[in-house]
This record gives structure tokens, C-alpha cells and sequence, in this order.
């Protein structure tokens, strides 16, 4: 049998099986600080779901798990390349909270004095100006860093203290409520979730994207006469991803509308139909199987607080129940993280990033302007603030001067947890997103099993110093 210059059978080489020399985990290209965090990840899930009897890993948490995520995520995806940089941001949680008060009062106050509540462009207005004020007061603090010297823990300590100040200043510390009804869409529940057949819809979208693009690359390394991954190895890693989409919608398809909000939407719905002239035959049928509380307030459609009536309803009828499907913010975070990675490793921005985080002094010789990367650095940093504010306040349907409080410390822990070097040089997106969800499965596990917050604080803080310790050791063995 012929051999290759390593020694290895050719036969092998040529149909790309791992040899002993590269093993599986190089052939498949995987980042095993990634493979250890989701092996943590399960550990966790696994662990609170024990301690829970089985309440942990259900479609009903892990939906409300996804959606309380999403705001550290969204910031969590913009602070790598801040930390990549060798800079910090301690603002961005008293940003989220001045922005969530600006935007409040935009669509609460002056928005309907301008077009009338509820205006189909309301939320649309809101975001813009919330992310171009995001964008001016990370422009603001990036200034400061890069063109007058001033380090980044100094000035976005003092930002801590300034946003927060003025996020209780926008409205001397009122809650800004009800917000437009589109706009709190933006916030996950029942309503803010796209259903059963447009998330099979966006699991079809993505996995086909996931084939394309792999097939893509491969080409692309080819013709750049780059080393290929084995067939084999391509094939699996594509298809692990393909079964977590398809997997993660179809957990989130599995967990359907609550039985009194499906009474209140059909109560609606019959009243509706008695307004432009007799039921149709489907909702009749329905009618036959509902309790006699709700056939009353059927035959009177005008009268009687529904919501009051069926709180106090003693039988339920077998009414079908749809499906929530992928929370919006869900996939915004999936958008936004997209957007950064593909910046972060796509775009001559993203390798000056890198570039300046491994060498200022060399990037800098070689002609890049450090000081406006690191200046947009943390204009895109504020317009991440906005959506995170957006989706906080979304997600409450109200505005308070204490949203995102201790967020800054969530948000950089997501970073780092994710494998964010605090050296600067190293980190990825995909890290931090998976970071945020370990965060949050560490916290709310801790409280469905009763652990009191100030021992939740202690524990979480011992991870985060866990992690920088695993991440310098990891740096250790990799020179």
C-alpha cells in the first residue's frame, strides 16, 4: 500500500478520515473552548433540571430562558470587540437605561402628540432615534479614549455614573408606560413570537443557508488552493447544526398558548364576528364546546369584563391551543449576531480590530488609524445598547430608570465566560452569545430552586473568575 509524505496509507488521505496524528476534533475545525462551554451549558441544564424535577428543561422555560438572554446577548456580541480592542465599557448597562427612559418617553409622550398612539411607524421612529442616540453617547466615549488618551475604565466608569444620572433625569424618575403595542412586540410573550409555521418556515431558511454556505467556503478554500476539511468532517459539522436549529424550533413549537389566553383571543374573535353579522360555522362549533360562563358572555357581547370572567372560569373547554414559535427576540439576537460576526471576520474593519487587540504599536505601523477603529468600536457598542434597550423595555412593556442596573457586569462576564481574552486579541461572537445563555441558565436555575440573590451574586462572580483563570491557562498551553 502507498503511503504520503506523513507516513500515512494514501487510501486514508484521499478520502479524508482522521488520522492519528490530527484526530477528529482538528479535522472538524471545532473551537474547544466553544465544545467545553456547551459541554457546561448541558451540565448546568441537566443539573438545575434534577433539582427541579424536571421543570428545567421544559419548552415553557427554555422559551422564557431564550427570551431573557436576549438583552445581555445583543450587548454581549459588541463588548468582544471592545475587550479585542484591550479596552473596557463599564456604561453599558446605565446606557441601556438612559436609552430605554429616551425611547419611553419618544413613543409614550411625544410621538402621539405628533400622529396619534399606536401609529404603524411609531416603533420604527423610536429605534432610529434611540440607536442614533446610542450611536452619539458611544461616540462621545470613544472620542474621549482614543483622540485624548483618557483610558476606557476611567471614562466609561464615569459614563456609569453620568447614564444612569440621566436615565432618572429623562423623567425625574417616572415609569414611562404603556409603550406602543408594535413596539413591545420586540419584548418576546405571547404575542411577541412569530408561530408554529413561520418558525418551520425560518428553521427551513437557516438550514438551507447552513448548506449553502458550507458549500460555499469549500469552494471558496479551494480556489485559493487553502487546506479543505474532509468530506466527512464538513458533512457533520453542517449536519449538527441543522438538528440544533430544527431541534431549538421545535422545542419552541412545543409550547402553546395559555388555555385563558386562548379563551380571551376567542371570546374576542365571536365578538367580532356578532359585530359584522352571524358566526361562521367553525367558530359555532367552537361554541358548543365552551362552558356555560362563556356562552353567556357570548350571547352579550357588550357587557361584562371578559378577562375578569374567565380568571374565573371552573372549566376549561378543549379549546385548540397554537403554538408560540421562535421569540422575536430571539431573532433579533440571531440578526445582530450574524451582523457581528460577519464584521468581526469579513470586513477590513474587523481585522483591524483584531490587529490593533494583538499589536497597537504594529497595527498602527502599518497603517491603520487606531484611533478611529477604537472610536467606532464604541459608536457600534451604543447603537447595540439601543436594541438591548428596546428589547428590555419591550420585554416589560414599560420603561424604568432601573432598567440594565448590574447589566455591565453581566454583559462583560458574558464575554469573558465566552472566551473573550481581557488581553485583547482574541475573542468571537458566537462565544459571547453562548456565554449570556450560560449566564442566564446559572441565574434563573438559581432561583427556580430558591437560592437567595446575594449567594446567586457570590456564585456567579466565583464563575466569572473561574473562567478568566481556565482562559489563561488555555493561553498558557497554546504558546
Amino acid at each position: 500500500m502507498s503511503h504520503d509524505a506523513h507516513g500515512q496509507p494514501a487510501a486514508a488521505a484521499s478520502v479524508g478520515l482522521p488520522s492519528r496524528k490530527t484526530g477528529v476534533l482538528q479535522a472538524l475545525e471545532v473551537d474547544t473552548r466553544l465544545l467545553g462551554m456547551l459541554g457546561a451549558l448541558l451540565l448546568i441544564w441537566v443539573g438545575f433540571d434534577l433539582a427541579t424535577g424536571g421543570q428545567f428543561i421544559t419548552p415553557r422555560n427554555l422559551f422564557n430562558l431564550s427570551v431573557q438572554t436576549a438583552s445581555v446577548a445583543v450587548m454581549a456580541t459588541g463588548m468582544v470587540l471592545v475587550i479585542v480592542t484591550r479596552n473596557i465599557d463599564l456604561s453599558v448597562g446605565s446606557l441601556l437605561g438612559v436609552l430605554a427612559m429616551a425611547m419611553g418617553a419618544i413613543q409614550a409622550e411625544l410621538l402621539p402628540q405628533i400622529w396619534g398612539l399606536d401609529h404603524p411607524l411609531t416603533w420604527a421612529a423610536t429605534l432610529l432615534v434611540g440607536m442614533a442616540l446610542g450611536a452619539m453617547f458611544g461616540a462621545l466615549q470613544g472620542g474621549i479614549v482614543a483622540y485624548l488618551g483618557v483610558p476606557a475604565f476611567i471614562v466609561t466608569l464615569g459614563g456609569f455614573l453620568v447614564w444612569r444620572g440621566g436615565a432618572w433625569w429623562v423623567t425625574e424618575g417616572r415609569t414611562v408606560a404603556p409603550l406602543d403595542s408594535t413596539f413591545n412586540l420586540m419584548g418576546g410573550g405571547i404575542d411577541g413570537a412569530i408561530g408554529a409555521t413561520a418558525s418551520w418556515a425560518v428553521g427551513a431558511v437557516v438550514s438551507v443557508y447552513i448548506v449553502v454556505s458550507t458549500v460555499a467556503a469549500r469552494h471558496r478554500r479551494r480556489r485559493f488552493s487553502f487546506p479543505v476539511k474532509p468530506l466527512w468532517a464538513e458533512l457533520c459539522v453542517a449536519g449538527v447544526l441543522i438538528a440544533a436549529v430544527l431541534g431549538f424550533v421545535t422545542v419552541m413549537n412545543a409550547y402553546p398558548h395559555p388555555e385563558r389566553r386562548v379563551a380571551i383571543d376567542l371570546v374576542d374573535t365571536l365578538r367580532a364576528e356578532q359585530a359584522t353579522g352571524g358566526l361562521s360555522a367553525e367558530t359555532l362549533a367552537l361554541v358548543d364546546r365552551m362552558p356555560a360562563e362563556l356562552q353567556t358572555l357570548v350571547a352579550d357581547p357588550t357587557g361584562g369584563n371578559r378577562r375578569a370572567l374567565i380568571r374565573g372560569l371552573s372549566d376549561w373547554p378543549e379549546l385548540p391551543r397554537p403554538a408560540h414559535g421562535i421569540p422575536i427576540p430571539v431573532l433579533i439576537v440571531a440578526g445582530v449576531a450574524l451582523v457581528m460576526h460577519f464584521l468581526a471576520t469579513r470586513t477590513r474593519f474587523g481585522r483591524y480590530v483584531f490587529a490593533i487587540g494583538g499589536n497597537p504599536e504594529a497595527a498602527q505601523l502599518a497603517g491603520v488609524n487606531t484611533k478611529r477603529v477604537i472610536l467606532s468600536v464604541f459608536v457600534l457598542m451604543g447603537v447595540l445598547c439601543a436594541i438591548s434597550a428596546a428589547i428590555a423595555a419591550a420585554r416589560l412593556q414599560a420603561a424604568g430608570n432601573d432598567l440594565g442596573t448590574l447589566d455591565e457586569l453581566r454583559v462583560i462576564a458574558a464575554a469573558v465566560i465566552g472566551g473573550t481574552a481581557l488581553s485583547g486579541g482574541f475573542g468571537t461572537v458566537a462565544g459571547a452569545v453562548l456565554g449570556a445563555l450560560v449566564m442566564q441558565s446559572l441565574q434563573s436555575g438559581m432561583a427556580t430552586i430558591g437560592i437567595q440573590t446575594a449567594l446567586q451574586s457570590m456564585i456567579i462572580g466565583a464563575v466569572l473568575v473561574l473562567a478568566v483563570w481556565i482562559d489563561t491557562l488555555y493561553q498558557k498551553t497554546r504558546k
